[in-house]
């Protein structure tokens, strides 16, 4: 039997929705298994230290099987405590395939466990499928995002990969949804390296609507030319109840507040209902990130952008002239 397993990764509000996403795309890949007439099945690992409806959730989302820890050591995330306990329950259970979030602790934690179990991964990948030898094949973006490379794990197991929220679509199973539990095995915590010892967790609130959860998206590039159009671009946003992204560009020249607002490969995916492009030129690491939303509109004075191929409405001028012409008309 073929065995696929996604990290559930578990945070202070509750588990990450990536862990969700990536438990549908399990059912996808473990559909393709079974096309191929490989029984297959779907399992999820978790580490808390407070199950709750945590188990029930899961299973919504597809889990067959559900291995699970709860202790106050997984209250906040810290590899040299999760590592071994998720290494040792591989070794011992042997997946064929191995699936993280990359996440801010999961982009550390997938090569952690790479390491030890001398494997590799295909990291911040944006699409994956079972090749027509078994094989995981997973594509991730290289060159700033102007080649999608197929990377392949033919030769170790666990095949590893990771992907960011947002590049996959979480569905819970049609039907009953019935999943078996099975409890970690966790004497190896007594084993492990605790140089390191997590004390507490800091968050900081941000004040604008997340860009995940926005039905409108109004995004900024370079071609804005300078940082009183990246203003605008924000009140725009917030005068339709939307939420303010930006290209890397935009954000390296210091316009942007951080890279929690960047859309592309190398920060977030978002599917909006409506999503409004000024002065972005559309290079494939941007286009990878909002390629599925709903409408697309598009504001550039270089009528050869790339972001028109992709766009429902193309509007070819200057950024700056039409974002004070919207904000003078709302």
């Amino acid at each position: 039997m073929k065995k696929i397993w996604v990290y559930a990764e578990d945070t202070a509000d509750g588990l990450h929705k990536v862990g969700l996403e990536l438990l549908t795309k399990a059912r996808e890949l473990a559909a393709e298994y079974e096309d191929a007439g490989e029984k297959t099945e779907v399992a999820a690992v978790l580490l808390t230290n407070s199950v709750q409806d945590k188990i029930e959730t899961l299973t919504m989302y597809g889990a067959e099987k559900i291995y699970f820890a709860e202790n106050e050591a997984f209250g906040i995330y810290c590899h040299t405590i999760f590592e071994p306990v998720i290494s040792e329950l591989v070794k011992k259970e042997a997946p064929d395939i191995l699936l993280i979030g990359a996440t801010a602790t999961g982009s550390e934690l997938a090569p952690s466990i790479a390491l030890t179990l001398k494997t590799g991964v295909a990291a911040h990948c944006v699409d994956m499928r079972i090749n027509e030898d078994g094989i995981l094949a997973a594509d991730v973006p290289a060159f700033g995002g102007k080649v999608i490379g197929e990377i392949l794990i033919p030769n170790h197991r666990p095949q590893m990969a990771s992907t960011k929220a947002g590049i996959f679509v979480a569905e819970k199973i049609s039907g009953e949804a019935v999943s078996q539990t099975i409890l970690i095995d966790t004497s190896v915590l007594s084993k492990a390296n605790n140089r390191l010892k997590p004390i507490k967790i800091e968050t900081t609130k941000s004040t604008s609507k997340p860009l995940e959860e926005a039905e409108i998206v109004i995004a900024g590039g370079y071609g804005l030319g300078e940082p009183e159009n990246w203003e605008l671009v924000k009140e725009l946003a917030e005068k339709l109840g939307g939420a303010a992204g930006a290209t890397r560009p935009c954000i390296d020249e210091g316009w942007g507040e951080g890279e929690h607002i960047m859309i592309g490969t190398s920060g977030k995916s978002v599917r909006p209902k409506v999503y409004v492009g000024f002065g972005i030129s559309g290079a494939t690491h941007h286009l990878c990130g909002m390629k599925d939303s709903g409408v697309i509109i598009s504001v550039n004075k270089d009528e050869n952008a790339p972001i028109f191929e992709v766009s429902d409405y193309c509007v070819k001028n200057d950024a700056g002239k039409i974002l004070k012409a919207l904000l003078e008309r709302l």
